[in-house]
């Protein structure tokens, strides 16, 4: 990252946007914004960070005149604001419609206006065949960035998508639930001991961001491999973390809009898919409406699945362990309960 010009993150008080501001501050940015509607949050981030190069614009991507103030003079946006609890997206779906979905079209047209020359979107799992608002919204703000990209192409800004599963230890998590259960000497409680979910960490999520951000072209979507594992073995991993091994787990049944898995892309993605390592790239479809100029000629090797939480690499308990020992939130709780936060050999 350049330290010639201002950067923007949308949401820049949240788990993943307050890390993403933290990497850009290491990385030498001379000036970062964060736009965001929570006046205590960042009076908080204000106060740990103690950093001048931070501005705070406190606004809604909902409010358009917010976000063309927030933009002005600045050369890239990470666009993190979102509504991102499933339950109570369904509960509000229309809000989510507003935050997800306008709001992101406000950011897109904002930085079209000021000369931003890149937005990263943050974009979800729950996005892929969705069955929840959150999942719905998410998608249609992946369909807004990508129209702005097929339609404006390179002249614009570079418009790209981001998305990841669950990141461990972010705020509205399951992880902390279960910490604070154990901490009180309550059962661990468990939606559905199968599901499974992907698990990645704040900074691999900043991360693809980051690395997203270095090889974006308009419209592409970038996802990481990410391991999985069942929720019942996340929990018995967190337990056995803090010295119980055979925790009582309470099975209370899923949530509203909840899935058995999720899954990062569709087989249509993933036949498009480059595989570059640690990242899948799948570049944006281009054709215009006049399809009648097209054609296909087939594939000749046809992808039959999707990629999601049941067929990528499955953690067991000791796997998702060590892979928790990774978080410095892990760390420090560990240590205020006088455990090792090491991990094992």
């Amino acid at each position: 990252m350049s330290n010639d010009g201002p950067v923007l993150v949308t949401g820049g008080t949240g788990s993943f946007g307050s890390t993403m501001v933290r990497r850009l501050l290491a990385s030498g940015v001379d000036e970062v914004r964060i736009l965001s509607r929570d006046e205590a949050k960042q009076d908080n981030m204000r106060r740990e960070l103690g950093d001048g190069r931070v501005k705070f614009h406190v606004g809604d991507v909902r409010d358009p005149r917010s976000v063309e103030d927030a933009v002005q003079g600045v050369r890239h946006i990470f666009h993190a604001a979102a509504l991102k609890q499933v339950p109570s997206c369904e509960f509000f779906p229309q809000q989510a419609v507003l935050t997800n979905v306008t709001g992101s079209d406000n950011v897109i047209r904002a930085a079209e206006r000021a000369g931003v020359e890149s937005v990263v979107c943050l974009s979800t799992d729950k996005a892929v065949y969705p069955i929840n608002a959150m999942g719905i919204s998410k998608a249609m703000m992946e369909k807004v960035a990508q129209a702005h990209a097929r339609n404006r192409g390179m002249s614009g800004p570079t418009v790209c998508i981001t998305r990841y599963g669950n990141v461990m230890y972010s705020r509205g998590s399951v992880i902390p639930v279960f910490v604070q259960q154990l901490k009180e000497g309550k059962p661990l409680t468990i939606t559905d001991p199968t599901m499974t979910r992907f698990l990645m960490s704040l900074d691999e999520s900043v991360d693809l961001v980051q690395y997203a951000f270095d090889h974006a072209e308009p419209g592409d979507l970038f996802v990481y491999k990410a391991p999985a594992s069942t929720v019942e073995d996340l929990a018995r991993a967190v337990a056995s973390l803090f010295g119980v091994d055979d925790p009582e787990i309470r099975v209370i049944g899923t949530r509203h809009g909840e899935k058995l898995y999720e899954s990062l892309l569709s087989r249509e993605e993933l036949q498009r898919a480059e595989d570059q390592g640690a990242y899948y790239r799948v570049p944006l479809d281009a054709r215009s409406l006049e399809y009648e100029l097209f054609f296909e000629e087939g594939e000749s090797e046809v992808v039959d699945h999707d990629y999601t939480s049941h067929n990528t690499e499955r953690l067991d308990v000791e796997g998702v362990k060590r892979l928790l020992l990774t978080l410095p939130a892990i760390q420090r709780e560990l240590k205020d309960a006088g455990r090792s936060a090491e991990p094992t050999p």
